[in-house]
């Protein structure tokens, strides 16, 4: 990654682009492009914005953007593929790995899913406290139209 940033700011040099206008014409934070020249990927939340952040970059200094995506994905995979030993040979018996290997760019849905699930039991119910609601409100017997000294009973 620090090859791929090297490249990017000797480039940005050689045209005598400043930090600040590049970071404008890309509509990035100027932080951002230091932290891509500096080859500094944990800066970023998303790898793959990251990865989109750098072939803007490579085409708005006219480098060769596939080249650099090229690049980039190699480091990627360098970076995500480093499985332990032990874990390869867990995996050939059929047993899972004692530890959750996580990537940089995994986000964990599980914590995600049980969001959606409450929300859709809420959902349903504040559904059914209103079709209720209705219910009774639409069979209620306004008092006006009883007739004056009516008693109301139940003739069920």
């Amino acid at each position: 990654m620090k090859e791929i940033g090297e490249k990017l700011k000797e480039a940005r040099e050689s045209i005598g682009v400043s930090i600040e206008e590049v970071a404008e014409d890309l509509k990035l934070r100027p932080t951002q492009i230091e932290n891509i020249e500096s080859g500094n990927s944990d800066a970023f939340k998303d790898i793959f914005s990251l990865k989109y952040f750098i072939r803007d970059y490579a085409k708005y200094l006219g480098l060769d953007k596939e080249d650099l995506v090229d690049e980039f994905n190699e480091y990627l995979f360098d970076y995500t593929s480093r499985l332990s030993l032990d874990d390869i040979k867990e995996a050939r018996k059929g047993k899972k790995p004692n530890k959750k290997i996580k990537s940089p760019y995994t986000v964990d849905k599980g914590n995600k899913k049980r969001f959606l699930i409450l929300t859709f039991y809420v959902l349903a119910c504040l559904l059914v406290i209103l079709i209720v609601y209705l219910v009774v409100s639409l069979n209620r017997v306004p008092d006006e139209d009883l007739p004056e000294g009516a008693i109301i009973t139940d003739t069920n």
